[in-house]
This record gives C-alpha cells, sequence and structure tokens, in this order.
C-alpha cells in the first residue's frame, strides 16, 4: 500500500512520541485507533424526512425572501448598449 509521503512522515513524528510506551499502553492506544476507526466507517442514517421543519422563525416564508432580496449587494457595474 503506497501512502503519501506527508502521512508517512506524519506517523514517523508520532511514532517517535510513543515509541517509549510500555506495552499496555501501546495495546491501549491501538484499540482507541481501532474504535476510532469503526465509528468513522458507519454512516449515520439520515432521513429526509429528519430535516424537515428544521428551520424555525416568527417570519413568514414571503417576509424571509423579502428580506434576503432587499440584503443582496450587487457590486459589479453593468455596461449598457
Amino acid at each position: 500500500m503506497n501512502l503519501p509521503s506527508q502521512q508517512i512522515s506524519l506517523a514517523d513524528y508520532y511514532f517517535g512520541f510513543l515509541k517509549d510506551l510500555n506495552a499496555a499502553s501501546k495495546l491501549d492506544l491501538i484499540s482507541k485507533l481501532s474504535q476510532s476507526l469503526k465509528k468513522g466507517a458507519e454512516a449515520p442514517e439520515v432521513s429526509l424526512q429528519s430535516l424537515f421543519g428544521a428551520y424555525q422563525s416568527e417570519e413568514t416564508a414571503d417576509e424571509i425572501i423579502e428580506r434576503l432580496r432587499t440584503s443582496r449587494v450587487f457590486n459589479r457595474n453593468r455596461e449598457t448598449l
């Protein structure tokens, strides 16, 4: 497996700190790293329905749209023909 040189040097950098740990600490570290990989591999299931109603406001949709339109700033100069 070919890793980019930056990742290899980063691993070597951390290994320099960790190489003097005792065996129990190294095993504990291996266990924690393995658990972090397992957690990262499990993608949480997010349904579209869970996102419904996430934004709450006292303003109506029309008021929000109007506020967004009036807050727009155009700084381009257009040439007319």
